[in-house]
């Protein structure tokens, strides 16, 4: 469980950099906060997980947690004026307005969080798959191609 943890927080650096305005979008900094945590996620999961899809599916999901608390957090850093609904719905009272967007951010999270375990899972079963069908071909030597000696 900590290791599952642990992966899903290399995650949260980008997040708060981003949400205190520290880190633009489109920088390499930006991108490698983005991109470096899912590398190891799925470097992880390959080297040690039985099953690497189920392993970052459950990454995914604590990450999509850690995502949309620290969010939820920081909402008054990430904002210069409080956000705010538009067309018909703004009209409702601001307090309800704020209640709406917290709630629908927090879904948002955590299904990107999700989605992206969902996303490096594949990847890492499908890497973890050919490097075992490698290992069996090198064990299998002489083999014809449908595994036959």
């Amino acid at each position: 469980m900590f290791v599952l943890v642990g992966l899903a927080s290399l995650t949260v650096p980008r997040v708060v950099l981003h949400d205190l305005g520290v880190v633009r979008e489109g920088t390499a900094v930006n991108a490698a906060l983005v991109f470096v945590p899912f590398a190891v996620w799925i470097a992880v999961a390959v080297l040690r997980a039985a099953n690497p899809f189920p392993a970052l599916v459950a990454v995914g999901g604590i990450s999509g947690v850690l995502l949309a608390v620290t969010h939820q957090v920081l909402w008054g850093a990430a904002f210069d004026e409080e956000p705010r609904l538009g067309g018909n719905l703004a009209d409702l009272d601001p307090s309800v307005q704020t209640v709406v967007l917290r709630v629908f951010a927090a879904f948002s999270g955590f299904f990107t969080g999700l989605i992206t375990g969902v996303l490096c899972g594949l990847v890492a079963w499908g890497i973890a798959r050919a490097v075992r069908r490698s290992r069996r071909g090198e064990a299998g030597e002489g083999a014809d191609l449908q595994g036959r000696p």
